[in-house]
């Protein structure tokens, strides 16, 4: 339909337009509900001796947008985009609608941490979240008694 191609114009032969409409067809919002509505984003997980540092890539989402929790033993973190139906321009017409909107869910199996610790900030569409980790139960070992 409409791309944007940076530098001049590129050619196309019947075999790669017929394949790129079908991809086309496929991409398409009509197969949204197929695909599932809660889609992904990326992280990052660094583990030091006393927490686990975990980096969100949530860009375009405002802290009131981000909901954290976690319920033993999985730490969830969720965003939710709503889509903004307000158009001003009435003779504007949409061409091509890439940005998704919807739920964003990243779910992490985590045991013996600290949930009360727990501290997050938000910069520049970087979710940071510092978890740390419960005390560490030493071992011991139990000597066996003469009798």
């Amino acid at each position: 339909m409409f791309d944007l191609i940076p530098f001049g114009r590129h050619r196309e032969d019947a075999l790669s337009q017929w394949v790129k409409s079908f991809n086309d067809a496929f991409n398409d919002d009509f197969f949204m509900p197929l695909k599932g509505q809660v889609m992904s984003f990326r992280t990052d997980i660094h583990e030091t001796e006393n927490a686990y540092l975990v980096e969100a890539e949530l860009p375009g989402f405002q802290k009131n947008e981000i909901e954290i929790g976690y319920v033993n033993p999985y730490l969830t973190i969720k965003a939710v985009r709503n889509e903004d139906n307000n158009v001003e321009d009435s003779k504007q017409q949409i061409v091509r609608k890439e940005r998704r909107y919807g739920e964003y869910v990243r779910r992490f199996y985590v045991q013996d941490i600290d949930e009360e610790g727990i501290r997050a900030s938000l910069k520049d569409g970087v979710l940071k979240l510092e978890v740390p980790k419960r005390g560490q139960t030493r071992s011991k070992r139990i000597e066996i008694e003469e009798s």
